[in-house]
């Protein structure tokens, strides 16, 4: 088993407006690229996070060689309970996760 973060070249996340956040996985290369694109699903990041699988968006840019999702944070950006205003954070849980290589 290896960390994501292990086989990738970054994980980062960051604000998609005050109702989302976006994760990026860069993974390098297009080897790397297809072994996360088909063991990253939306139903394991949908489990990390807490959120029904209905509401995360998925996207892999091939010609990037990067895997992203979008998923609805749990509190508007800002709001007095938000415990990370800019998203940065949410990348880390993602970046830990051990996938079988």
């Amino acid at each position: 088993m290896a960390k994501v973060a292990d086989l990738v070249f970054k994980v980062r996340s960051k604000n998609a407006g005050p109702f989302w956040v976006t994760i990026d996985v860069f993974c390098g290369d297009a080897t790397v690229f297809h072994e996360i694109a088909g063991a990253l699903t939306s139903q394991i990041v949908a489990g990390l996070f807490a959120q029904p699988v209905e509401t995360i968006k998925r996207f892999e840019i091939a010609a990037l060689n990067v895997v992203k999702f979008s998923l609805p944070r749990p509190v508007v950006q800002g709001d007095r309970f938000d415990r990370d205003m800019h998203g940065a954070q949410w990348a880390v849980l993602l970046a830990e996760y051990e996938i079988a290589s």
